[in-house]
């Protein structure tokens, strides 16, 4: 079998098997969210923490939920890196250093898990596990909460009220999280990643010296690392590391875990707000993209310039032997038009073009299909842009889902679009400009400013891979990408709940035969059109002087 076709039977599998979690799992988290009975063990957090859950909260009371919550995680995940020195588990690891600690805390509570450090040499057992793995889990819980109160706005008439905070968070990690993340950790464990707390022990002699390795519980960290969308990697290789990674069955299986619960979302919110079609464009709108990008992916990668490419039919360089240029196109597209970050080969060996798209994918807002949760508000407001921009060719008042799209609500949805690119752009032009950032650029030209590019969108936008060959580990990386990341997560947050609250004031407008119909595939076209072009206007100048000039020029 040739590495193309192999690739694209990976990717078909891939499609069948989200087709088959598609409904059960949409419908199911639609119930969740719906349901006006507390199991016994959220009965027990609600009383610990002091919430009453059967409290409807308006906008700006949800909002100070997600940011109270969100400060005192990015606290406490700071203290226990400060303190890791005299906890129990450390194996023998230092305190982590302020500038350090300030970015993980941040990346961790963000949904980012931007690392810039070496997983195995820097955090202990204690750290990975009360720390980091349990950020993995509440963090996807908040943006799965903030999409769910944006769903609630379109589907609510003269209420004002997004439901509760506290009950959407405690439902999201009991009820969804936890029992995907069992089941995808006992399969992983089967197919060969280790789950232990060993310490440190040398496995082999070699010219160099002695190579050491740790153990930790892995299995279940790459289980919530994947279906939560976070993507830190226990270990520095991250995915391509076989103790997290260990054959091409968990490498597809991995790719299913990012995927399943964002495009899951697409059905929850068509149950939620009474309209299965609606649902049903969104995900074609998603699967329109991420196909695409995953096509033009393999192509760029598998074509052969030269006598080297062609031996090993395709770029190899940066990939996996174990995965090959279709598995690792594949995760790549997918790890980056979500906001995972996970990736099993590195995207700085990619082609120059292959690079580009690895940040489009970011660029675009990691809509298709997004992080659990960003992904789907991410999409909602898009659909917004895109009534209005079909309202002012028609001359007519938009409308989305029974709701007037009008002067508040653009302004919160242009806020929401400029804010990210605001990020990445400022930030990337003043590392640039200043005269020791680019000092960490571990190439120079087109390539180099392609490393800087992507690690602020990769902040900015909640993702967290990182391009390779930038050392960021240090004290204007670890700060600036840390302000990108708390920035790029709640800002847009903002105009997310400011908008479900003010859809959720307004009675719903009736249909008529003038209403542009929202589940059509004219609508789903034009939806696709306003995300590529919005996105190409906003950010070609700078893939013009990185990616898109370096594979021009290869």
């Amino acid at each position: 079998m040739g590495p193309v076709l192999a690739g694209v039977l990976q990717l078909l599998a891939l499609i069948g098997a989200l087709a088959l979690a598609y409904i059960p799992l949409g419908t199911y988290m639609a119930r969740v969210y719906s349901s006006d009975r507390h199991l016994r063990v959220e009965k027990w957090i609600y009383k610990g923490i002091g919430a009453d859950p059967n409290t409807e909260m308006r906008w700006p009371a949800y909002l100070r939920g997600v940011l109270a919550f969100s400060a005192v995680g990015v606290l406490f995940l700071y203290l226990l890196q400060r303190i890791q020195g005299i906890l129990p588990g450390s194996l023998g690891f230092s305190s982590v250093n302020p500038a350090q600690s300030f970015n993980t805390a941040v990346s961790f509570v963000t949904n980012t898990n931007w690392q810039s450090y070496y997983g195995e040499q820097t955090m202990g057992h204690v750290v990975q596990t009360a720390g980091l793995a349990v950020q993995n889990f509440v963090s996807a819980a908040v943006g799965i909460a903030v999409a769910v109160a944006l769903v609630r706005g379109f589907a609510r008439s003269r209420a004002g009220e997004l439901g509760n905070f506290w009950a959407d968070l405690v439902r999201g990690v009991i009820r969804i999280l936890v029992p995907l993340s069992v089941v995808a950790a006992i399969v992983l464990v089967a197919c060969g990643a280790i789950q232990n707390f060993s310490g440190i022990h040398e496995v082999g002699q070699f010219m160099s010296g002695h190579q050491q390795w740790n153990g930790g519980a892995v299995a279940s960290q790459e289980a919530i690392k994947e279906v939560g969308t976070n993507g830190g990697g226990y270990f520095n290789a991250n995915s391509a590391h076989p103790f997290e990674n260990p054959t091409p069955f968990t490498n597809l299986f991995e790719i299913f875990l990012l995927l399943v619960i964002p495009f899951a979302l697409t059905r929850t919110f068509g149950v939620m707000v009474g309209s299965i079609k609606q649902g049903y464009a969104i995900l074609a709108t998603m699967a329109i993209i991420w196909v695409g990008f995953v096509a033009l992916m393999m192509w760029t990668e598998f074509a052969h310039h030269g006598p080297a490419l062609q031996l090993a039919g395709g770029a190899m360089e940066g990939k996996e032997q174990r995965f090959g240029v279709g598995a690792s196109s594949i995760f790549a597209v997918s790890t980056t038009l979500t906001s995972t970050g996970a990736v099993d080969s590195f995207h700085s060996s990619f082609t120059g073009l292959g690079g580009g798209i690895t940040m489009l994918g970011m660029q675009l807002g990691e809509i298709a299909p997004g992080g659990t949760g960003s992904g789907l508000y991410g999409m909602l407001i898009m659909a917004v842009i895109a009534v209005f921009i079909a309202g002012l060719m028609v001359g007519r008042t938009p409308e989305y889902l029974g709701k007037k799209i009008g002067t508040r609500e653009m302004k919160l949805a242009a806020c929401y679009i400029l804010i990210t690119p605001v990020l990445v752009l400022i930030f990337t032009a003043a590392s640039m400009a200043l005269p020791t950032p680019p000092h960490s650029m571990l190439n120079s030209g087109a390539h180099g400013f392609s490393e800087v590019l992507y690690a602020f969108t990769s902040a900015a936008n909640n993702n967290g891979s990182a391009f390779a060959g930038l050392n960021a580990n240090t004290d204007w990386f670890n700060t600036m990408t840390g302000l990108a990341m708390v920035l790029g997560r709640f800002l847009p947050m903002v105009f997310v709940l400011a908008l479900a609250g003010s859809l959720a004031d307004q009675r719903p407008v009736p249909e008529t035969a003038g209403t542009l119909r929202t589940h059509k595939p004219l609508f789903v076209g034009l939806l696709v059109g306003a995300i590529l072009i919005i996105t190409g206007l906003t950010y070609f100048p700078a893939l013009a002087l990185g990616p898109l000039a370096e594979g021009l020029a290869s």
